[in-house]
This record gives C-alpha cells, sequence and structure tokens, in this order.
C-alpha cells in the first residue's frame, strides 16, 4: 500500500499520483505540464497497459492532458470522474488533440525547409477519442466499489464545474486506510459554482498548493463594482478591454458579471457594449455549464435559472468560431471586451489580440487569474515594457489590471481552512502542486497549524501507507541539467565554428608580412564574410 508523486511535485502544473493498493495501480490525475518545467518527472514505475483505474478531479488540462498520451501506449482501464468532468474532457481532450497535431504540423513545415527531423505529436485526436470513450462518470456523493479492498466518492471542490475531492478507502488485510486527494480546492463566495465542501475523516490528505503563500485579501472585493470601473475608463479612452480568459471556468463567471452589469444598467454610456467570447472551445464549455446547472450551480446561479433567466446570456453577447471571424474583431473600432484564450498568454487566440492592442494606450488587458511564473501574462502584470509576440516586438502601452480575488483556487487561509474541517487527526499530509519555495512553505504551514506532520515530495517522491513512512523524498532534477538533443547540437555546431574562427585568426598570423596586395584581397574576404553573417 503504497503513494507514488510522479507530477506536479515542486511544480504548479502536471498533476500524476500512483496509488498501488490491493494489486491494482491507480492513477489519480494525469495532467499536461504547462509553462515553465522546472524538473525532470520521474518515469512511471508500470506501463501504461498496466494501470487499472483512473481517478479524475477535475478536467483541467494540467490535471486530465496526458490522459490521450496513456491511451497511445496501451491504457484501457476506466477513467472514473463525475458527469460534468466528463462532459468537460469530451471536448478539452479532443481540443488539446488538435492544438498537439496543430504544433506538429507547423513545427514540421520549418522542419522540412531546415533539414531538421520531423517533430511527432505527443498524441492525435484518435487518442483523444480513445480516452473519451473510456470515461465511466459517476454522481457526486456515490460511494463506489472500485474494486476488493478499495471504495471511491467524490465531493465537489467549488473549483470548476464537476471538480472534485476524492475519498479513497483502501483495505490490505487487517489494513485499512483512508486517502483523500484534494484536486484543486476552489475559492469560496465564487459565481456560479458551490463552495467546496468539507471532508471528515482522512488517515492522509495530498492537498494543492498553488496559493499556499498568498491571501486574496481580507475582504472580498466587489468584483462587479471593479470589472464595471475598468470598463468605463476603457471605454472613455475609446479602447478594448482585452482579458486573456481561462476558456472553462473563468470565462464563464465574468459571462455572469457582465450579465449583471448590463442588466443593472451599471454602464448607462455604454448600454449596448459588445462581448466577444473569441474561443471555440469556451463556447462548447458555457454549453456544457447549460446541461449540468442541476448538480453543480450554487444557489444564486439556480434562483436565476427558475426565474427563466440564463446567468450566462446577455445582448450584446458575440461568439466567434472560425479564425476569420477572429481577425474581424480587430478591425471593428469601437470600444468591446474581448474574452480569449489561454489565460496565461502561452497560445491561441489572445496572443493576437495582444499584438493589436497591447501598443495601444487606450486599451486595458485585464488579468482574471493565476499566472505562473516565466509566463507571458506573469510578464506582463509585472511590468514588461515590450514583449515578442510573431517575431515582433510589442510595446506594452496598454494599461495592465489585475481583478484581485477572481481566482478559482483557495488561497492560503482557504486552504488551511478546509484542512481544518477534518475531525480526525491525520497521519500525514503531502503538500502538491505549487510553486517550488512555495509547496515547502506551506508544508510547514500544516504542521504549525493543524498539528500533523506534512511533506512536499519532488517528483518519484512515495510514501508507504500502512506505515506511514517516507519510503522516498523523490529525485530533485532541474530541468535544465538534462541537455534536450535538439539544444545540445546547436551548441556543438555552434562550438565548430567558434573552432573555425580560431583557426582563422591563426592563418592570419601566420601571413604576417605578405605583400600588401596579398593582405588587402585577404582583408576583402574576411569583410565580406563578416557582412554576409553579420545579422
Amino acid at each position: 500500500m503504497k503513494l507514488t508523486c510522479i507530477g506536479a511535485a515542486h511544480e504548479v502544473t502536471g498533476s500524476c499520483h500512483l496509488l498501488e493498493a490491493c494489486g491494482k495501480h491507480i492513477l489519480i490525475d494525469c495532467g499536461m505540464e504547462q509553462g515553465p518545467d522546472l524538473y525532470e518527472n520521474q518515469e512511471l514505475s508500470v506501463a501504461p497497459g498496466e494501470i487499472d483505474f483512473i481517478l479524475l478531479t477535475h478536467a483541467h488540462i494540467d490535471h486530465s492532458g496526458n490522459i490521450p498520451l496513456l491511451c497511445k501506449h496501451g491504457f484501457k482501464g476506466d477513467i472514473v470522474t463525475t458527469f460534468a468532468t466528463a462532459d468537460l474532457c469530451s471536448i478539452m481532450l479532443r481540443d488539446s488533440a488538435h492544438i498537439q497535431v496543430s504544433e506538429a504540423q507547423w513545427r514540421n513545415r520549418k522542419a522540412r525547409r531546415s533539414g531538421e527531423a520531423l517533430y511527432e505529436p505527443l498524441y492525435d485526436m484518435q487518442d483523444a477519442d480513445a480516452a473519451v470513450n473510456l470515461l465511466a462518470p459517476c454522481d457526486y456523493d456515490q460511494k463506489i466499489t472500485l474494486c476488493a479492498g478499495i471504495e471511491v466518492r467524490f465531493n465537489d471542490i467549488g473549483h470548476l464545474l464537476g471538480s472534485a475531492s476524492i475519498e479513497v478507502w483502501v483495505t490490505e488485510g487487517e489494513v485499512s486506510k483512508k486517502i483523500v486527494f484534494s484536486g484543486d480546492v476552489g475559492n469560496t463566495d465564487q459565481p456560479i459554482l458551490k463552495d467546496p465542501k468539507p471532508v471528515k475523516e482522512a488517515d492522509y490528505v495530498v492537498i494543492e498548493s498553488t496559493y499556499g503563500d498568498r491571501t486574496h485579501g481580507d475582504e472580498r472585493p466587489d468584483y462587479v463594482k471593479e470589472f464595471t470601473r475598468i470598463l468605463k475608463e476603457t471605454f472613455d479612452r475609446g479602447g478594448n478591454v482585452v482579458i486573456p480568459s481561462f476558456a472553462v471556468g473563468r470565462t464563464q463567471e465574468l459571462l455572469y458579471f457582465i450579465r449583471e452589469i448590463k442588466e443593472k444598467d451599471l454602464l448607462p454610456e455604454y448600454p449596448g457594449f459588445e462581448v466577444y467570447v473569441d474561443s471555440p472551445l469556451a463556447i462548447e464549455a458555457t454549453s456544457v455549464f447549460n446541461k449540468n446547472v442541476r448538480s453543480c450551480f450554487d444557489k444564486e446561479a439556480l434562483a436565476l435559472i427558475e426565474q427563466g433567466i440564463n446567468p450566462l446570456v446577455f445582448p450584446g453577447l458575440k461568439t466567434t468560431i472560425t479564425s476569420e471571424e477572429s481577425k474581424l474583431i480587430n478591425f471593428d473600432e469601437k470600444p468591446k471586451v474581448i474574452l480569449s484564450a489561454s489565460g496565461m498568454c502561452e497560445a491561441g487566440r489572445i496572443r493576437h489580440h495582444l499584438k493589436h492592442n497591447l501598443w495601444r494606450p487606450e486599451c486595458t488587458v485585464c488579468f482574471v487569474g493565476y499566472q505562473a511564473v516565466g509566463t507571458l501574462g506573469r510578464k506582463l502584470i509585472e511590468g514588461a515594457g515590450s514583449v515578442k509576440l510573431f517575431g515582433e516586438n510589442i510595446t506594452v502601452n496598454a494599461k495592465i489590471e489585475v481583478l484581485n480575488g477572481i481566482s478559482g483556487h483557495a488561497d492560503m487561509n482557504g486552504l488551511i481552512r478546509w484542512l481544518e474541517g477534518f475531525e480526525t487527526e491525520l497521519e500525514r499530509v503531502i503538500v502538491v502542486h505549487g510553486e517550488d519555495a512555495v509547496t515547502d512553505s506551506f508544508a510547514s504551514l500544516v504542521e504549525d497549524k493543524i498539528g500533523c506532520l506534512a511533506f512536499a515530495p519532488y517528483s518519484g517522491g512515495c510514501v508507504d501507507l500502512a506505515a506511514n513512512q517516507i519510503i522516498s523524498e523523490g529525485v530533485k532534477m532541474p530541468k535544465k541539467a538534462v541537455e534536450k538533443p535538439a539544444r545540445s547540437r546547436a551548441q556543438a555546431a555552434f562550438e565548430r565554428v567558434v573552432a573555425a574562427a580560431k583557426r582563422l585568426l591563426e592563418v592570419v598570423y601566420k601571413n604576417e608580412g605578405l605583400a600588401n596586395k596579398e593582405l588587402a584581397k585577404f582583408e576583402s574576404q574576411i569583410q565580406n564574410l563578416a557582412d554576409k553573417w553579420d545579422r
């Protein structure tokens, strides 16, 4: 009976944990790393075909995105998750496959021109379809017998539509242990979704620490008031409000706020302002939200539904599917709101909108979610004066705003508060899914506040659950220490050029005393060579 942390260990993305018990191999999440990748992940100790089940906390790609890759290499077990998560995965995993294939096509066009080796996508649409076909949805609060000796239950954790903490009961012989996986713990008092549901009993808790060293503030911000201010100030300048927004979750929350702004006529000067949702994925996700109203919406959102009001629809809402429709948005000079993915500005259509709007002082770029270290979004909120987009340097003249408190993640206090909901004494808390230093600092905070052992593993960190002993703390292997083949080849090529230049210098010295006419010819040839390569 042991648990090994593979991904999101001293990192924010790529959650993946392997539970070995009762003769079964069970993965809890299997996410893709996004943004900066600090450490090398250890390989799974079992082949994909030997994995019996995947328990999926929610649909975000950093928790689900590598499942098609497992299917590509032989995984055929059930993916147990909530109904809403299954609905979202059916579109998000296919969208991820589309991105993988499109990126491969783009890279290979360049590779063919340069004679480099072709790039193979991580997985394709067939692999994503295979993953979707393995989804085995269940209801919240439904206790399920997974196999002999293992039972599970999914509880609403309020982070994303369908998101859940997962209770796992394991019995081997005379030993019984209960492990609770938090997934991503949701923020409280957010629109649409319910607050995180507490869990009362556990022996071990595996908890995320995205905001493990920060708070959202003592007072809940008035999101509608603050957002209205940003809209008015920007529209008064004649500019656009560009919002890098996560397609699933954050986009729907913003639509909820904008509907309220319009309904209450909080911007009487601009009653008909238009809002563009420029993300096919966000549009599909919104339909999934509307499908799962009864099981996932909070009391306020349900009350609107019962009055015949769709909380995510309002006059002036426009959606764009095709790239041609997307391009036309930036030719419309009317002040408007543009919601587009991705939320950290690392990919997608948002980068095109930034290219067209960042340099304009009348515009505003408004951030509404977490920005990981090293991402374009993080650089902008930290005051970058210029950024490179599509090979072009773009001056940052637009106003950069951050709507503080709009986060799908619980802050430090929220995480501790959720842990305090356990009424039994915890044997150990395992801290994952946070920035490098944050996981350690939050583990120390847990020991101080909760009074139990806490452990922040690196990839490969392993705990014997029956004995409550750390088998391994994992391997701290910085990514930069592992030379990638392409970089290694490039470095070797450059070193050969340097060696050739040194040889040329030696030849120059050997020709000291040569006739002036010959030296002039030699100099001309060197200058021509330098001019050719001085780029």
